[in-house]
């Protein structure tokens, strides 16, 4: 587990946010979009994006989509659907905006296996998601914990408030 304290998720890669403080520092409620939002922006990428400047989107819906589906059917969309629009948005952006997934239970729902290091989401009765596999397509080893504080952050501790991957392949 890397961790990260610089600002690059705030301007490229995928990141995976719960704290409404770091979300306020590149996004304002208004500015955030569905997570429906994102597929149908996906048929025709805007210019400039709506958060941070113009170089980041944020997508509100993420965990509420994970909630109703089934563990399995869950694991099949993100891994063929939604893995497919991030790879878009990369190749649209030529890795050069940032992708914010917005999760509010995210703190307690993304947890990183003590042997493995694979991180996993956890949703209703107990299923979890491999997040490394269906997102990040087995490179979890590139995903870093964004910190939130200063250098003296822990990043064992309860100081990180989200993933970033600079680049899914």
């Amino acid at each position: 587990m890397k961790p990260t304290r610089n600002e690059a998720w705030t301007r490229r890669g995928c990141s995976l946010l719960w704290s409404p403080a770091a979300l306020g520092t590149i996004a304002e409620p208004a500015d955030v979009v569905s997570l429906r939002g994102l597929f149908g922006l996906a048929r025709a990428w805007p210019e400039e994006l709506p958060c941070n400047g113009g170089r980041a989107l944020v997508v509100a819906g993420l965990e509420g989509c994970l909630d109703v589906l089934s563990s399995e059917d869950a694991a099949s969309w993100m891994e063929l659907d939604l893995k497919s629009r991030i790879l878009a948005f990369q190749d649209e952006y030529q890795g050069d905006a940032a992708l914010v997934f917005w999760l509010p239970s995210g703190k307690t729902r993304v947890h990183q296996g003590l042997a493995s290091g694979d991180y996993s989401w956890a949703g209703h009765g107990g299923s979890e998601l491999p997040l490394g596999r269906l997102l990040w397509a087995g490179a979890q080893g590139d995903a870093e914990r964004i910190q939130s504080g200063g250098r003296t952050a822990d990043p064992d501790g309860d100081s990180w408030v989200g993933l970033f991957h600079p680049r899914i392949s």
